[in-house]
């Protein structure tokens, strides 16, 4: 008995809720559909390759059911295609809302080929009939051809220019005896785990007002207002091979790597292995720069976010002038320090490296400052590494390895790490700014990534930007 009173109980429950709920539909033509933006825009699209998924709401809030008697593009040969309710296609009949619910319509687009080089814009609505009432939702995507690059090996000398962008598709090779040269302002963008291989030489040679972009495919945003390369792993990075030398990369941003710019192990020699000039290396589920026994000579270059130490150096011959290395990765707390350096001493030598030259080099008018320490060793005795004039967030003193130095001092950066934002500029009353030493300032150096003289004011400011006063927040570089 009990139990037939509790089944009861339970029946009546479920009478009293389903009477609560309308399925009636509504055949007013006031009953009109509302919709989670009038405008669906996809971020550039590349001709001949699938865009990800755009999201539309599409809301009755309504007291009624209503049922859309037709969901289609305005233009039969439309570049668009839907999906609604798991169903794909381009026009869709009787779709039903329940009163005061919604539903998703997913859209996503494919170009064909533009016929320039010039970004074009295509365009189509979604329109919506309800009783007899029409609505639409404008859709709109700007194209882009592009080169693409499936599994190239470079023989002979190669040129890649900036009238329209590159996607390297698993990898690109510079073999032995041949040079890739990258002209101001190309684009050379990588699909998932592509990379670039160097056994011969890379000449990426940009300009203050027209950097050379190396990046991950991925043009939408992973955030309103955030854009995708704020995610690191999205292509492997640039491998510099033991044979490869005299290789330039300057003013060049490249970023959202899984391992950065390696430079392999190489026969010691007096060969400059790489010189890196006004770049930005940032972002990467490894280090941003990696090297062993190489030759470096970096000016006025950017080095941070990474999983890792911002820069890994084992042994080798290094100068760095006028660089910042900073790390506020987003993904895991940074553990290791900023700057790690290894065979730099008998106590500090690679495992099976003792008959190698030990490392030696110097940080001049350099910023080291970040959420985790500094550099890997704070004792420089016994070594022939040198700190001048840079700004560390440790405490500590000067000796004969640290010359001149700023510490426990905060450069003050624009970078708000919550927010997205990453810009090394320096703020107003910031310690570094005047704290460089104009000795050191070589030719090189005199001009900063954005194309300022940095002894134009007197003593240059440390780090890899001239000061500019009263920086306003609409100069902020999401990135």
């Amino acid at each position: 008995m009990r139990s037939l009173l509790l089944s009861l109980t339970v029946i009546f429950g479920l009478i009293a809720v389903s009477s609560c709920i309308s399925d009636d539909i509504t055949t007013s033509s006031s009953a009109t559909l509302t919709f989670s933006t009038d405008t669906l825009s996809f971020d550039t699209v590349f001709s001949g390759v699938g865009t990800p998924t755009a999201r539309l709401l599409v809301y009755n809030r309504n007291n009624k059911g209503v049922v859309i008697s037709s969901i289609r593009f305005e233009k039969d040969d439309s570049n668009f295609s839907l999906n609604v309710d798991g169903q794909s296609g381009k026009t869709f009949s009787n779709v039903e809302i329940r009163a005061n619910d919604s539903i998703w319509l997913f859209v996503e687009c494919l170009l064909p080929e533009g016929p320039d080089s010039k970004p074009f814009l295509a365009e189509d609505k979604i329109q919506f009939i309800t009783n007899g009432v029409a609505q639409s939702v404008l859709v709109e995507a700007y194209g882009q051809n592009v080169t693409r690059l499936r599994n190239v090996t470079i023989t002979e000398d190669t040129r890649l220019t900036p009238e329209q962008p590159y996607v390297v598709f698993d990898s690109l090779t510079v073999a032995k005896g041949a040079t890739l040269t990258i002209d101001p302002g190309t684009q050379l963008l990588f699909h998932d785990k592509a990379k670039l291989r160097v056994e011969g030489r890379i000449e990426a040679v940009g300009t203050p007002t027209s950097k050379i972009d190396m990046r991950g495919d991925r043009l939408d945003n992973v955030l309103p207002d955030v854009g995708f390369d704020i995610l690191a792993g999205q292509w492997n990075g640039i491998t510099i091979t033991a044979e490869s030398f005299d290789n330039s990369i300057e003013y060049v941003d490249m970023r959202s790597t899984s391992q950065g710019l390696v430079l392999d192990s190489c026969e010691i020699s007096d060969r400059t292995k790489l010189t890196l000039i006004n770049s930005w290396l940032h972002n990467s589920q490894g280090s941003a720069l990696k090297a062993k026994y190489a030759n470096i000579n970096a000016v006025g270059c950017i080095f941070s976010e990474a999983a890792e130490s911002v820069v890994d150096l084992t042994g080798g011959n290094i100068s760095f002038l006028q660089c910042t290395f900073s790390n506020y990765y987003l993904f895991s707390a940074p553990f290791l320090p900023i700057i790690s350096l290894y065979h730099t001493d008998a106590d500090h030598a690679e495992a099976g490296a003792s008959s190698l030259p030990f490392m030696k080099g110097d940080f001049k008018n350099c910023i080291i400052y970040g959420l985790p320490g500094d550099i890997n060793q704070g004792d420089l005795n016994a070594t022939q590494i040198y700190f001048y004039n840079t700004l560390f967030k440790s405490k500590g003193n000067d000796d004969e390895h640290f010359i001149a130095c700023e510490w426990d001092a905060n450069p003050l950066f624009y970078t708000i790490r919550e927010d997205y934002i990453f810009n090394y500029h320096i703020k107003n009353e910031s310690p570094a700014i005047g704290a460089g030493n104009p000795d050191f300032v070589t030719e090189q150096a005199i001009i900063d990534m954005d194309g300022l003289n940095r002894l134009a004011a007197g003593n240059p400011t440390l780090g890899a930007f001239v000061y500019v006063p009263e920086k306003t927040e609409e100069s902020l570089k999401r990135h």
